[in-house]
């Protein structure tokens, strides 16, 4: 099991577990498939008085929504993944964002006429389309969704010791870390990346989970001050650092990213030039998956360093070791995802041809960029089959993770 060289946090209280849930758009119904898998393994007859096995929970994009979702039922997690899932089983593209022909007619009309002769009309630029995506269906199911002050029970009486989302400040191109803890944590700063102390709310989670162009900016207060922010897996190079310093010695890290997504083996000797939804795919691949496979490789050669160093050496240097176990799709989610292509609605899917996407098979036809925005339940309830097998299938690696005492 690989493991992570970390400081001490100071500050931070004596947690041992922490969970880390990356982003991924409507690729984040896989991760409650995983994680219901790993509360069926950990409780398997349901028991009461089951609580929730994580003491750090940190998440970016739509990752932190699983994590605020499941930190508001630390007391009672059995109940919490059942609404969990019925949320992404029930989920449909109108409830995420707006999906209907006028709508998307006036943003692209919008859109093309900023780009065609915005440049010859100052006004009209002044009131360019925030977004191609309008997600205020979002926020309204979260605030229908989410109990804060069961939140904030939860870490007072000590089931829970934090909790992490993160977002990207265009405004001063940081990564923000807002984390909400049991005692005091001191606020940890590092270059380019910043940690603010704070009650989280929706403000938030809708700020973490703003996919660049597709979806808006939202606005945060930080210290007086308005951050206008965006998806938090932008510019986060080391996706477990927030569980660290928040006390985890040891993480689960839930990713969305199958690992032969690359389709070397489908390489063309004269490919054709890349459609907007293939370099789309790409770009949200580069954010949401490529930082979490670094980490993790990062980790691996930390592990190899520190296993050469005595004990008596990290007990000086005030270092210790964090455990990871790391679960990720066994299938390409892209494939998955142009199976379900003819479930959203028509003018959504007359927007994704436009940009290239069509329902063949393959690696140019935009099966990446339609997995992370394909809200539709067919499909998040294929997601969380394949996260609830993925686990089920490691349960002896599951139950050593969480019966292993933290070093």
């Amino acid at each position: 099991m690989p493991t992570h060289r970390a400081l001490e946090p100071s500050g931070a209280p004596n947690a041992s577990i922490g969970l880390v849930l990356t982003g991924g758009g409507a690729r984040a119904a896989y991760q409650a498939g995983v994680l219901a898998g790993v509360m069926d393994i950990l409780n398997p007859g349901r028991g009461k008085g089951f609580t929730c096995p994580f003491d750090v929970i940190t998440g970016s994009s739509a990752g932190a929504i699983n994590a605020v979702s499941l930190a508001c039922h630390a007391h009672d997690p059995q109940t919490g993944m059942d609404r969990l899932e019925a949320l992404w089983g029930g989920i449909s593209t109108g409830r995420v964002y707006h999906a209907d022909a006028l709508r998307l007619a006036r943003t692209g009309l919008r859109w093309f006429a900023m780009l065609a002769v915005g440049w010859l009309f100052p006004d009209l630029r002044n009131r360019q389309p925030r977004s191609l995506l309008d997600n205020e269906p979002l926020g309204e199911l979260l605030r229908a969704s989410l109990d804060f002050d069961q939140l904030r029970h939860n870490l007072d009486a000590g089931i829970l010791q934090a909790l992490a989302v993160t977002a990207a400040a265009y405004t001063t191109g940081e990564h923000l870390t807002f984390y909400q803890s049991r005692g005091t944590i001191k606020p940890w700063k590092r270059s380019l990346r910043q940690a603010v102390p704070c009650n989280i709310g929706v403000d938030h989670l809708m700020a973490s989970s703003a996919i660049p162009f597709v979806f808006p900016a939202q606005a945060i207060l930080v210290g007086g001050r308005t951050y206008w922010c965006g998806d938090g897996s932008m510019r986060q190079m080391a996706p477990m650092s927030a569980a660290i310093h928040l006390g985890a010695k040891k993480i689960m890290v839930i990713g969305t990213g199958f690992k032969d997504d690359t389709h070397t083996e489908e390489r063309q000797t004269d490919p054709k030039y890349p459609s907007l939804a293939q370099i789309g795919g790409h770009a949200l691949s580069n954010i949401f998956l490529d930082s979490v496979s670094m980490d993790v490789e990062r980790t691996q050669r930390i592990n190899h360093l520190l296993a050469q160093l005595p004990p008596n050496v990290l007990k000086s240097e005030s270092l210790h070791l964090v455990s990871t176990l790391v679960v990720t799709p066994s299938r390409s989610l892209d494939e998955m995802a142009l199976a379900h292509f003819r479930r959203i609605p028509r003018a959504v899917r007359t927007l994704f041809r436009v940009l290239g996407v069509s329902s063949a098979s393959g690696p140019t036809t935009g099966g990446s960029l339609l997995s992370y925005l394909l809200f539709e339940a067919s499909y998040t309830q294929e997601l969380m089959r394949l996260g609830r097998s993925d686990s089920l299938s490691r349960i002896e690696e599951v139950k050593a993770f969480f019966k292993e005492t933290p070093e």
